[in-house]
């Protein structure tokens, strides 16, 4: 018996596998900072487990369209047509278990094999991994340190060919915190006027974790409703990981097809924690306020904090919750780096490589936890660098 042949194309998310060896560390005894994995450390907010809470007593516990109930489906037309300037209907938005889905299902629904997928390297693992699962060309977009973490918009016009299927770019980004420049999305748009066939997946799932401005959204450019597909939703904005609540908002006769994989796929997201949702889009935005604002707090203290550690330098991200540090100084691999600091100092934290070729010479933390945490993390790995630096001197 054995796997189909295609299953040897698909790739992972290193955190989780990060993850579970930092838990197997913490089973044996050991201290552990989790600074792996991307998920905030704040309670989903009261008012919206209040109004799941009152779904299932209401007896919202059945199935439900596979694209979503038609009141959620509503509320978030509203909410992107209002925070992107754009006007959308209910029809034109399906709601996913998690933001993934939206990457997976957009890919199934538009890529054949050889047809080529640009996509941000360093980025979100699952792009390549999916590109690679339906045969499609993976074609990386460098993300540059020496531009603040965007991409330089002359080599993203050199990789659109007739060929391009998809553009996939995430503002602001994982792994870097990095956000596109106004100039850059001036250059993308024009750039994609040029290939009509091309679709773009926007992913903006940190929108609202943003520290520095507005958040910029492609969708605004004239044209370009027409053939993008944004993927947003609650994980990160109101600490809902566990909740696995996502959506995507595009043209009609493509949300129609993932409508139609979500069914093939898991039917329907559980009704009760769409009710949920709606109370997070349309409720009080108190607490999103003061995450954003705790997370800004943390950043720079670890921004700081990286900076004085020797071989490492580190860029000040203007967005979500992780830095991208250089580690190059060290004269050590990233995943060697990243393996000894979790043997050694108790830091777990993941290698730049696993967002890609272009990650190698970076770490990323992520600071959603507590500042006294990360102030251990930094003091831990402020110890242990001498030592690791010196034995990959030899």
């Amino acid at each position: 018996m054995r796997l189909a042949k295609s299953f040897s194309r698909l790739g992972t998310e290193t955190a989780f596998e990060v993850l579970a060896r930092a838990r197997a560390l913490e089973a044996q005894g050991r201290k552990i900072v989790h600074l792996e994995i991307g998920e905030p450390d704040f309670d989903t907010p009261a008012n919206i487990r209040e109004a799941a809470k009152k779904a299932i007593d209401a007896g919202h516990t059945h199935y439900g369209p596979s694209a979503g109930l038609p009141d959620t489906r509503k509320a978030i037309a509203e909410y992107v047509s209002k925070s992107r300037g754009v006007s959308y209907a209910a029809e034109e938005t399906v709601i996913v278990p998690g933001g993934k889905p939206i990457i997976f299902f957009t890919i199934l629904a538009l890529v054949e094999p050889g047809d080529e997928v640009i996509y941000p390297n360093p980025g979100f693992p699952i792009y390549e991994s999916m590109i690679n699962y339906v045969g499609g060309k993976p074609v990386p977009l460098p993300i540059r340190e020496e531009l603040d973490w965007d991409f330089d918009a002359a080599e993203f016009e050199k990789l659109l060919t007739p060929k391009t299927k998809l553009v996939i770019l995430n503002s602001p980004a994982n792994p870097t915190g990095g956000v596109m420049t106004q100039e850059t999305m001036d250059r993308v748009a024009k750039a994609l006027a040029k290939f009509p066939d091309a679709m773009l997946l926007a992913d903006e799932i940190y929108s609202r974790i943003v520290y520095e401005g507005k958040h910029l959204s492609l969708l605004a450019y004239p044209g370009m409703k027409e053939r993008t597909i944004l993927l947003d939703g609650f994980s990160k904005t109101w600490a809902m990981t566990g909740w696995r609540l996502g959506y995507g908002v595009g043209p009609k006769w493509l949300i129609d097809a993932i409508a139609k994989l979500s069914t093939n796929d898991h039917s329907c997201v559980p009704a009760f924690s769409q009710y949920a949702a709606i109370e997070a889009l349309t409720g009080p935005q108190d607490s999103v306020t003061a995450m954003v604002a705790e997370f800004k707090r943390r950043r720079d203290v670890i921004v700081k904090g990286l900076n004085s550690l020797p071989g490492v330098t580190c860029k000040t991200p203007k967005a979500a919750f992780y830095v991208f540090p250089s580690i190059k100084g060290t004269g050590l691999k990233s995943k060697v780096l990243a393996d000894a600091l979790l043997a050694e100092a108790g830091v777990a934290c993941l290698p730049g490589t696993s967002f890609g070729a272009m990650g190698e010479g970076y770490l990323r933390f992520s600071y959603a936890n507590s500042v006294a945490n990360i102030e251990t993390a930094l003091a831990s790995m402020k110890a242990a660098l001498p030592k690791l630096s010196a034995v990959a001197a030899k």
